[in-house]
């Protein structure tokens, strides 16, 4: 059954919550379509409003894909979940790194590369770090970094992602960390990514399996840690005032960047992840 296009759904603003609801789920339209069995053709045109009578039943189907209640999707919903907690600090909205934080080290995975290609093991992490930041921009493709690194390498193709998923482990320490602040406040990733990898750790069961309120790939958002630009975009989406966001991050650079914008900010030590862990819970107790 398709709405009748003089309801009081505005296909438009429909769009407009569906693209908001997609980015922060952390998915792409090519990723929600594979999840929600669409094509990307009838995404693209119900994001932009092109479709003015979108049938239920998709809209339905894009729902559960999302995790959001069909309501809130439609614009019907007041709420979109329990009220969460603010920090004595002000804090409302946690975001958290992922390669360092939440995962320990991808480094394995140049190992991995050398010895199936025989290429030297410096060569290998070269390669990779001379690509690396027009990849986590989104201005190099996956295929485009996987030719160019393998034609580097004398071999006929590589998979990074194989290879940079097969290496990671998650920090089960963090993962604790990240399901007990989901519980009381909103959370999100803040991520320098190459494109698909937040999805397929997402799929795999490596990150923490929370209802992230936002997350922010550098891959899509265009902008690199420690820019201006991608701090502003997840403020943004936070729909936070800059005093009430923690950011934790194991690079001091990004979490430099991060207090220069107003946010707080605590760096990760994944040697000494229990400290770590107590500043967090420390910085996080809710006002009374």
């Amino acid at each position: 059954m398709a709405m009748e296009s003089g309801g009081s759904l505005d296909e438009k603003s429909l769009g407009k919550r569906l693209q908001d609801a997609r980015r922060a789920a952390g998915f792409t339209q090519q990723s929600l379509c594979h999840k929600a069995g669409l094509s990307y053709s009838t995404l693209a045109k119900i994001e932009r409003g092109a479709i003015k009578a979108p049938s239920i039943f998709t809209i339905q189907t894009i729902a559960e894909a999302l995790g959001v209640g069909l309501d809130a999707l439609m614009g019907l919903s007041g709420t979109s979940g329990p009220q969460k907690m603010t920090a004595a600090n002000g804090v409302k909205f946690v975001y958290f790194d992922v390669n360092g934080c939440l995962v320990r080290s991808f480094h394995r995975a140049f190992t991995k590369l050398a010895a199936d290609t025989g290429a030297p093991f410096d060569a290998v992490e070269s390669a990779f770090w001379h690509y690396n930041d027009q990849v986590c921009r989104g201005t190099m493709t996956m295929a485009e970094f996987n030719a160019a690194s393998a034609e580097r390498f004398g071999v006929a193709t590589i998979d990074w992602a194989e290879y940079y998923l097969d290496a990671i482990e998650p920090i089960p320490e963090m993962r604790e960390l990240v399901e007990w602040t989901a519980e009381r406040y909103r959370v999100g990733l803040l991520t320098n990514i190459m494109p698909g990898l937040v999805d397929a750790m997402r799929l795999k069961g490596t990150l923490p399996k929370v209802n992230y309120d936002v997350v922010i790939d550098s891959s899509e958002v265009g902008a690199l840690k420690p820019e201006a630009t991608i701090y502003q975009v997840a403020q943004e989406r936070a729909g936070c005032s800059s005093e009430e966001i923690l950011f934790v991050d194991d690079t001091r650079q990004n979490l430099m960047a991060a207090e220069h914008f107003g946010w707080k900010v605590l760096w990760f030590d994944d040697y000494q992840p229990e400290e770590a862990i107590e500043r967090i819970k420390k910085a996080l107790e809710p006002a009374t």
